[in-house]
């Protein structure tokens, strides 16, 4: 799996559901504020897993607490 040290980006081969076949994906790791209240933002964050197709642009996002 190629890591860009940059970005923390990797690539991998997984399925997609838009284009029905194992495709090259970009997974990244981003941490996502879910609560919409300004005053209770920083404590509403949390570590989000996001694979994007590099064929069609299809983005899967998965909440790494549910995972």
């Amino acid at each position: 799996m190629p890591v860009n040290a940059d970005t923390d980006e990797a690539e991998m081969e997984e399925p997609c559901a838009d284009c029905g076949r194992e495709t090259a994906h970009r997974v990244s790791v981003e941490i996502r504020t879910e609560s919409q209240k300004r005053e209770n933002a920083e404590f509403s964050r949390e570590p989000y897993r996001v694979a994007t197709c590099l064929l069609c642009g299809t983005e899967e996002t998965t909440r790494m607490n549910n995972a």
